[in-house]
């Protein structure tokens, strides 16, 4: 900046400039000239949109969703719609753990935990109840007797999942006479997850907010002016919220969308904040008036915001092509809070400005302190170590450039064995309760649940074709992968038969369709059990059949992710390549923006793959490593980054 000031953040007025031809750049556009006409007018009609906005916001939280995080297309999700239909409680999403010192078989342990599984059954929301004592299976009683499962399917979505959990779920845990119950699986993972997610970002708030108002009243040197961002970014998440309700009435909406709609509103409620502010002061400070200041803001930084907040909601846009709603829903509350954030800062701020005026810098932080610590606060350093930085890297451009690059490019190298999955307990603390119940299923257990893939058979029943069956569970049992395969014929290994119809195989085949149990060897998102659910899809079967189950989940979410991110990713990197040339006019600019994006973009994703994939470094960051990282991490970082 070549111009020089009269005043500090926090002086008075000085001495006015010689009056002239008005700059192309101070030329009122026709946002400018609607600010200035009424600021007041603006100001009154935004109070009137936050006060609309909280009344349809207030009940955003009882219309968002659990879930949404798998392909509702797939094949995966169709076995799994007819596994519901046709076998209700063949898919638990419930398990209770009950221990007993006595021993599982003990008749008073038994007497207890029948009422148990009986009360449970009798709950409106619950379809089924599979019990050790109901069906003395292998697989739901511990190696060493101590302990077995009662499962359930809670009727419904996650969401109502959930909500079984809120109203019912204590009654099934805690000392009940000679037991000892705790409540897991899926449907108590989810919960737990996001009561833990909610906990950890109320912590994060409670830390974080304080912290930001403290560097903002820093940064612009007053509390007046501090307060501006905070204005905008209350517009913008307020907003967005109602925008959420009122998406929620069409598609589902998911309840993380929430989490990025108050990070994102605050971040870019000061980005921008801090760009206008900053150059209505200076302006201001040189003597202009209030609305010649807001003029030349509006034709500057006005103009970088406008071009931000598109280059931003276009990236965003790029989750609506994924087809989980977990995903589309980050594109949608990303997109409102950006859109409100920026017209907030364009209109609002700008009127806040000159209903101020000059009062922006009341209320100023150096007047509290020490003289020596005033002055070396209230100094105008103009950027000078910044300023030093750019001068050394100018001096030796190919040089630096050769060793950034160089750095960030090792630092992507992990990307390249990256392997997706889907959350599960290790996601958790340590002795959350879920947790625990997953992690004594794992390892007291026979056989885990979660490694088992569904192969459903619609459309067959199992008397009237048991030698098919009876030969494809035979042909399943003999790939690479597979332990075993339980279904109507009985049980299968290694190509032959190892056991007869168990109890409770009946469960096995319906009147409309049959259906296969395969357990894997391997964890399901090992890249094991996703060779072995594409070799069970392209084994020769007798009839059409859907394969579901943990393993098909994954495998199906993360080639519905894989096959869909390039294209997202182009049609992203060629409207920024074009926004970029229409804010600058440069052919060069554009093209190494990308180029850097890109860098930088893939050192994130190999940092992650090295910590939270690989593990490094998890003792002192607290996490246990599952040797996967989330399937839609990707595409967040790559659209929110």
């Amino acid at each position: 900046m070549s111009t020089l000031r009269t005043t500090g953040p926090g002086g008075g007025s000085g001495k006015e400039p010689a009056a002239g031809p008005p700059t192309a750049a101070a030329r009122p556009g026709a946002v400018t000239r609607l600010v200035t006409a009424g600021p007041r007018r603006i100001l009154v009609a935004a109070l009137v949109f936050v006060v609309v906005c909280l009344f349809l916001g207030s009940g955003v939280g009882e219309r968002l969703r659990n879930g949404g995080t798998t392909d509702p297309g797939a094949d995966s999700a169709d076995a799994a719609r007819l596994l519901d239909q046709e076998f209700p409680g063949s898919r638990p999403n419930l398990v209770i753990l009950v221990e007993a010192e006595k021993g599982v078989d003990n008749p008073a342990v038994s007497r207890q935990a029948t009422e148990i599984a009986d009360r449970l059954e009798a709950e409106p929301e619950v379809a089924r109840v599979v019990s050790y004592w109901e069906a003395p299976l292998p697989t739901l009683r511990s190696e060493d007797g101590t302990a077995a499962l009662i499962t359930a399917q809670i009727r419904g979505e996650e969401t109502d999942a959930q909500r079984f959990l809120e109203r019912a779920g204590d009654d099934y845990r805690g000392v009940h006479g000679d037991l000892v119950l705790r409540v897991g699986g899926e449907a108590a993972l989810f919960y737990d997850l996001q009561q833990t997610i909610n906990a950890d970002l109320v912590r994060a708030e409670v830390i974080a907010l304080p912290i930001t108002l403290l560097i903002l009243v820093v940064v612009f040197r007053g509390l007046v002016a501090a307060l501006l961002p905070v204005c905008v970014g209350v517009i913008a998440i307020i907003g967005t919220n109602a925008v959420l309700w009122v998406v929620s009435q069409f598609t589902d909406v998911s309840v993380f969308a929430q989490n990025l709609t108050t990070a994102l509103g605050l971040g870019l409620a000061i980005d921008y904040a801090l760009l206008f502010v900053r150059r209505y002061r200076e302006r201001l400070h040189e003597g202009a008036t209030p609305a010649d200041a807001v003029a030349v803001a509006m034709s500057t930084s006005g103009r970088a915001i406008a071009f931000s907040a598109v280059v931003v909601m276009v990236s965003l846009s790029a989750m609506l092509v994924f087809p989980m709603y977990f995903l589309r829903s980050f594109a949608y509350a990303g997109m409102s809070v950006v859109a409100l954030a920026a017209a907030a800062a364009l209109l609002v701020l700008p009127a806040l400005l000159l209903v101020l005026g000059r009062r922006v810098d009341a209320l100023p932080v150096a007047g509290l302190l020490p003289r020596g610590l005033r002055e070396r606060f209230t100094a105008e350093r103009g950027g000078q170590g910044w300023e030093r930085v750019a001068r050394a890297v100018m001096r030796r451009p190919l040089a630096v450039t050769v060793v950034v690059g160089g750095l960030l490019v090792v630092a992507g190298l992990p990307l390249l064995r990256i392997q997706l999955g889907e959350a599960d307990d290790r996601q958790l603390p340590e002795g959350t309760e879920s947790r625990i119940v997953s992690e004594t299923v794992r390892e007291e257990f026979p056989a885990d649940p979660t490694r088992v893939v569904e192969v459903a058979v619609p459309d067959v029943v199992a008397r009237e074709v048991p030698t098919g069956l009876s030969e494809y569970a035979r042909r399943l049992s003999e790939l690479p992968g597979v332990d075993r395969v339980d279904g109507p014929a009985g049980v299968f290994e290694d190509g032959r038969q190892t056991g007869q119809v168990s109890a409770g195989a009946e469960g096995f085949s319906s009147e409309n369709a049959s259906y296969l149990a395969v357990t894997l060897e391997h964890p399901s998102a090992s890249v094991e059990s996703q060779r072995v659910v594409e070799q069970i899809r392209a084994a020769e079967a007798p009839w059409p059949v859907h394969v579901g189950g943990s393993a098909a989940e994954i495998r199906d979410t993360s080639s519905a992710i894989l096959d869909r991110l390039p294209w997202a990713a182009a049609a992203v990197v060629g409207i920024t390549l074009v926004l970029i040339f229409l804010l600058t006019g440069s052919l060069v600019l554009p093209v190494a923006a990308v180029v850097l994006n890109t860098l930088s973009l893939g050192a994130m994703y190999g940092v992650a793959v090295w910590v939270f994939q690989d593990g490094n470094g998890s003792g002192l960051l607290g996490f246990t490593p599952t040797g996967f990282l989330d399937a839609s991490l990707p595409v967040l970082m790559f659209c929110v980054a």
